[in-house]
């Protein structure tokens, strides 16, 4: 009896070890009982359970500088490095060297929630206000460099995130585009060559997809329109939800990166080839669009730069001419506009070329450099939109003076969204483009050639593009069309 009590450890040992053979979480701490009140009657109970643990995933030790377990002590095989410099590992990029099919925004997350935790060599953990806990752990910041012996523990979340693809985010019933989504597609194709792909977007649909968002240009044109090739096109530039117009697309690798560079600075596209400068020289974007009143100059350049502020803790973002003191961290914004006609209905059309890229850079150099707001722009011009709906008009024939009141046209079919009903939609539209020829220079293979292909040196060294309006801006330009100019 004694000899078997004695192979048999006692049942606190094994809980003992059975505790230290895994990451567990502290033992719960007991709380006084504490006086809760509910429909005005008061009830002494016990407090509320706190948060339970994640289930972690622990990553291996950061290695020291002679460790034999790495490339000649580099932790991060395969990247490149300065032999003459220790390399400076962060632990975001530890992280990112476990996880890389994990795209960069998830990882970065998980960081700036604090779920991301590290332990230090034996347990050495320093006193950090309001990150030390008993497990021996600590809060780690994204930036924070790693040192030997460090273990980071994440969360299991970051590793159910994986996704190859955008378009895998989609569910299953719209993973593949079936055979009306892909000719629908394909029917706003204007232009189609080895280099480019060239769409005349519909307004309300979304350029730029994330997880919320399935249906967006980028992802149908991925699905449907790669013709073949393995990688499906990538936008060059972006247009906003609401607008419509002319919207590129690169086909490959070489010729997004060049129409990329083209549309963020013409100096970065610039090459050795006079012909391929020119060309550069010559691209722009119109826009037309319908503002709510009139500039008082009739054409002149905007020069106003553009700075962001966030709304609701960060949860709505709203774009604002800068402070001249540029303290605001503000980026340069230039707009060529030009009036196309009088005033109709307390409206007028003009017309804008921005030589610069900026986000919603028309539509708040229409609102508040112009005072104009673009009609259909809730966001930039709401106040002013309720003002014109509800001030009674008395418009002008531009060539008798007399006065009238603009009616609805015999035979005109109206659609919602347009000047004339009580939500008109936005009235942007990029409706015509001219960009360099680019599957001239460009060869099949990606080779670049600054004179041309010598089986194209015939083809134009410029694209000239141009796009229908959308139907509800086709109505308002049928009202307003015999008195433009």
């Amino acid at each position: 009896m004694l000899r078997r009590c004695r192979l048999c450890p006692p049942a606190a040992l094994l809980a003992a070890a059975r505790s230290l053979s895994r990451l567990a979480p502290p033992p719960p701490a007991r709380a006084e009982p504490v006086i809760r009140v509910s429909n005005n009657v008061a009830r002494l109970g016990e407090a509320k359970e706190g948060p339970k643990p994640r289930q972690l995933l622990s990553l291996p030790r950061f290695p020291s500088s002679s460790s034999s377990s790495c490339d000649r002590g580099d932790p991060l095989p395969g990247r490149k490095r300065d032999p003459s410099k220790p390399r400076r590992v962060t632990a975001i990029s530890w992280v990112k060297h476990y996880f890389a099919d994990i795209p960069q925004e998830v990882i970065q997350a998980h960081f700036n929630k604090g779920l991301v935790h590290v332990e230090c060599p034996n347990n050495d953990v320093s006193p950090e206000k309001g990150h030390q806990q008993s497990n021996g752990l600590r809060k780690i910041k994204h930036n924070a460099v790693m040192e030997a012996g460090m273990r980071i523990h994440l969360p299991i979340s970051v590793a159910e995130t994986k996704i190859t693809k955008r378009y895998d985010t989609i569910p299953t019933a719209t993973l593949n585009p079936n055979a009306d989504e892909i000719e629908y597609i394909r029917r706003l194709v204007i232009h189609r060559d080895s280099a480019i792909i060239v769409l005349n977007k519909p307004p309300k649909v979304p350029v730029k997809g994330h997880l919320p968002v399935h249906n967006s240009m980028d992802v149908l044109a991925a699905a449907a329109l790669s013709y073949g090739n393995e990688q499906g096109p990538q936008l060059v530039h972006r247009l906003d939800r609401e607008s419509s117009g002319l919207l590129l697309l690169g086909r490959t690798k070489e010729s997004y990166a060049r129409l990329h560079w083209l549309f963020t600075s013409i100096s970065l596209a610039k090459s050795s080839s006079e012909m391929w400068n020119n060309a550069c020289e010559a691209t722009m974007q119109r826009y037309w669009a319908l503002v709510i009143g009139t500039p008082k100059e009739k054409e002149g350049v905007i020069s106003a730069p553009l700075s962001k502020v966030f709304l609701n803790d960060g949860k709505m973002e709203r774009v604002i001419l800068a402070h001249p003191s540029g303290i605001d961290g503000s980026q340069d914004a230039v707009t060529e506009y030009r009036v196309m006609g009088p005033t109709i209905n307390g409206c007028s059309w003009i017309e804008l070329r921005p030589l610069t890229g900026r986000k919603h850079q028309l539509r708040v150099h229409c609102a508040e450099a112009l005072g104009t707001p673009i009609v259909g722009d809730y966001k930039y011009g709401w106040f002013v939109h309720q003002r014109w709906k509800q001030m009674p008009r008395l418009d002008y024939a531009p060539l008798s003076g007399t006065p009238y009141k603009l009616r609805r046209p015999e035979g005109l079919e109206v659609q919602k969204g347009s000047a004339l009903s009580k939500v008109p939609l936005l009235h942007l539209h990029c409706r015509e483009m001219v960009i360099p020829n680019i599957a001239k220079f460009l060869s099949s293979t990606g080779e670049w050639h600054d004179e041309g292909n010598p089986w194209s040196r015939d083809k134009p060294d410029l694209l000239r593009f141009v796009a229908p309006m959308p139907s509800h801006m086709k109505i308002s330009w049928n009202i307003m069309s015999s008195y433009l100019v």
